[in-house]
C-alpha cells in the first residue's frame, strides 16, 4: 500500500476532520528482523473534538502521534490532516537561554509573524495560560507546571488547529497536574481545538477526554473506544469518572495479561 502524508486542507474533506488515520501501519527494523508497532490503525479526531490515546506502555501511542506530527511517516496506510499540527512533548523542551516570552515568540517567527507583532502576542498567550507578567522570566525562575504552560503557550502559536500532546503532564505531582487538567481543558473550550493526547492513566484520560481510545499492546490496534458523556468541568475523583475508569482499567487489564508487558 502506497504511503502519504498530506494536509486536509489540500482535500475535499477538509472540514470533516482535523485528523484521518486510513489502516495505518508502522514497522521498524532491529535485531531479529522487522518488527511491527503499529497494525492497520484507523482513527478519525473531528474538528473541535478531544481524544485520548489510552495503552499500555510500549504499545505505540508516541509512535502514532509522532506519526499524525509528520515526524515520520507509516510503513502501509494514509494519514491527513487539517493543516499540519502542533507538538508537545512530555518534557517542556524550552530552550534555557530564552525567557518565557521569547521562547514563545520563536514558534512565532518560525510562522513568518514580524517583529513588531510577536512581542503582544506572546503577551496574549501567557495571559491564555494564565502567566501573565512571566514574559521575562528565564526558564530555571519557573517551576515545572510553569513551564509546561509556557510549552502550551508555544505550541499555541504555531497556530495549528489540531494539538497533539504526548503524556505533558506525566512528570508533575499530583496537584500541579490536576490543576493543569483544569486549565487545559478552559483552553480546548476557548480555542475550539481538536486535541488528541496520549496518556497511559486512565483517570487522566477519561477526565479530559470526549472520547478515549484504548491501543492493544505490540502491534498497537485499536482494542477500543468509549464516548466519556460526563459534563465539563470534570474532576479525577468524581463518581461517574471513577466508574468509568474502572471500567476501562479492567479491559486494559486484559490487554496487559494477554501480551505480558506493561
Amino acid at each position: 500500500m502506497a504511503t502519504t502524508y498530506a494536509k486536509a486542507a489540500e482535500t475535499a474533506e477538509a472540514v470533516e476532520y482535523a485528523a484521518r488515520l486510513e489502516h495505518v501501519s508502522k514497522s521498524f527494523t532491529g535485531p531479529g528482523g522487522r518488527h511491527l508497532v503499529l497494525d492497520d490503525i484507523s482513527l478519525d479526531v473531528a474538528p473541535g473534538e478531544f481524544v485520548t490515546l489510552l495503552g499500555a506502555s510500549g504499545c505505540g501511542k508516541s509512535t502514532l502521534l509522532n506519526l499524525v506530527a509528520g515526524l515520520d511517516q507509516p510503513s502501509a496506510g494514509f494519514i491527513t490532516t487539517d493543516g499540519r499540527p502542533a507538538l508537545m512533548f512530555q518534557e517542556h523542551a524550552l530552550f534555557p537561554w530564552l525567557t518565557a516570552g521569547k521562547n514563545i515568540e520563536l514558534a512565532l517567527r518560525l510562522r513568518g509573524v514580524g517583529s513588531s507583532e510577536r512581542r503582544a502576542r506572546a503577551e496574549e498567550l501567557l495571559e491564555l495560560v494564565r502567566l501573565t507578567g512571566a514574559y521575562g522570566k528565564r526558564v530555571h525562575e519557573l517551576s515545572g507546571g510553569m513551564r509546561q504552560r509556557v510549552a502550551l503557550a508555544r505550541a499555541l502559536a504555531q497556530d495549528s488547529r489540531l494539538l497533539l500532546m504526548d503524556e505533558p503532564f506525566a512528570a508533575l505531582d499530583a496537584i500541579t497536574r490536576d490543576v493543569l487538567h483544569d486549565e487545559l481543558t478552559r483552553i480546548w473550550e476557548e480555542t475550539g481545538l481538536s486535541v488528541l493526547f496520549v496518556t497511559h492513566n486512565v483517570r487522566e484520560a477519561v477526565r479530559l477526554a470526549q472520547r478515549v481510545v484504548l491501543l492493544s499492546s505490540r502491534p498497537g490496534r485499536v482494542a477500543r473506544e468509549w464516548t466519556v458523556d460526563i459534563p465539563q468541568p470534570r474532576r479525577i475523583e468524581d463518581k461517574p469518572v471513577a466508574a468509568l475508569s474502572l471500567k476501562i482499567t479492567e479491559v486494559l487489564r486484559g490487554e496487559i495479561r494477554r501480551h505480558g508487558r506493561y
